[in-house]
């Protein structure tokens, strides 16, 4: 059974800093992708960053680039989202996902199919 809990999140104030973890059990991401995505209330669920499985390219939304950084530990089971340089519009709730995504897809949500319960970032102005 897989599962995967996200933890890290937390309120800020613009210009801060947060790191968010997502600890997978049943499968690793020796094989699978992970990836970050973000919803805001009223606001469809959409991508933020992935790692492929093969290589450990690294993929960003261009609201995101430059500022958050996606990595994943040795071992991986863990990803990280740092996230620098934080701004009032990256307020959302986080999910980490894994899946098998092919690159042209990377994406989109219907492209993982395993979900975290997401945690929560809130940055004020």
């Amino acid at each position: 059974q897989v599962e995967m809990v996200e933890s890290g999140g937390g309120a800020v104030q613009a210009g801060g800093s947060l790191r968010l973890s997502c600890a997978a059990s049943g499968l690793t991401f020796r094989n699978y992708d992970g990836a970050w995505f973000r919803q805001a209330p009223g606001k469809e669920r959409e991508f933020v960053a992935n790692i492929r499985w093969h290589g450990g390219t690294t993929s960003y939304a261009d609201s995101v680039k430059g500022r958050f950084t996606l990595s994943r530990d040795n071992a991986k089971i863990t990803l990280f989202l740092q996230m620098d340089n934080l701004k009032p519009e990256d307020t959302a709730v986080y999910y980490c996902a894994a899946g098998r995504a092919i690159t042209s897809t990377i994406r989109r949500p219907g492209s993982y199919a395993n979900w975290g319960q997401g945690t929560q970032v809130i940055v004020s102005s």
